[in-house]
């Protein structure tokens, strides 16, 4: 089933693509922590549309990857994580900045689950294109930023999460590394994994294009 053809669409995928990223450019310039609030509420949704699909699909009798259901749940609850820390850090204070990240997850999941029902390759594809972009996101605000926020104590859910919990399901989505083989430092506010995951989450997510 991951093997359907989907270059017709690349081209329209990256149109939408490109205009998403232009608006936030545009809406967030000059508003990190809000921009990256954003950013983690709608990384969340391509797992839940993922899971959705999987899910209909195994009650339908027509397909069943429970490999595939635990690895994009390990990644929807990593996903919990950066966005809790978001909102530590106040990336949610504003109600407009709640609003429109709510509604375009909301737009975004419908589209996305469509996508995996078309084409699972294309949805992996997209979804690896959009990491690709978070992960320039964060390394241009850690060049722009990185001598002051080593200045600041880590966020406390970035603490427990990343030194108190069960790392089991932090293994689970990292399929490209062996288990245990990555544990972030916390020691401020640069050092936990969230300024930092998104180019090991594009290599989670380049697993369902080569399946």
């Amino acid at each position: 089933m991951l093997h359907k053809n989907s270059s017709a669409a690349k081209e329209p995928l990256s149109i939408a693509e490109d205009s998403v990223i232009k608006i936030l450019d545009t809406l967030y310039h000059d508003r990190d922590y809000p921009r990256f609030f954003v950013l983690e509420t709608i990384a969340r949704v391509p797992y839940f549309a993922f899971m959705s699909v999987l899910h209909m699909y195994e009650s339908f009798g027509w397909w069943r990857r429970a490999d595939y259901i635990k690895v994009h749940f390990a990644e929807s609850w990593n996903e919990m994580h950066h966005l809790l820390i978001m909102e530590e850090l106040g990336g949610n204070a504003w109600w407009i900045d709640r609003f429109l990240a709510q509604h375009i997850a909301v737009a975004y999941y419908f589209m996305t689950a469509l996508m995996y029902v078309i084409s699972p390759r294309m949805a992996y594809h997209f979804s690896e294109c959009v990491e690709g972009h978070a992960f320039e996101t964060y390394d241009k605000f850690i060049k722009a930023q990185g001598e002051e926020l080593k200045k600041l104590p880590a966020p406390e859910v970035a603490v427990k999460y990343y030194t108190g919990g069960d790392l089991y399901l932090f293994d689970e989505f990292q399929t490209a590394r062996t288990p245990n083989s990555r544990r972030p430092k916390i020691g401020n506010v640069i050092s936990f994994d969230v300024f930092q995951y998104d180019s090991f989450t594009c290599s989670t997510m380049s697993f369902g294009t080569t399946k």
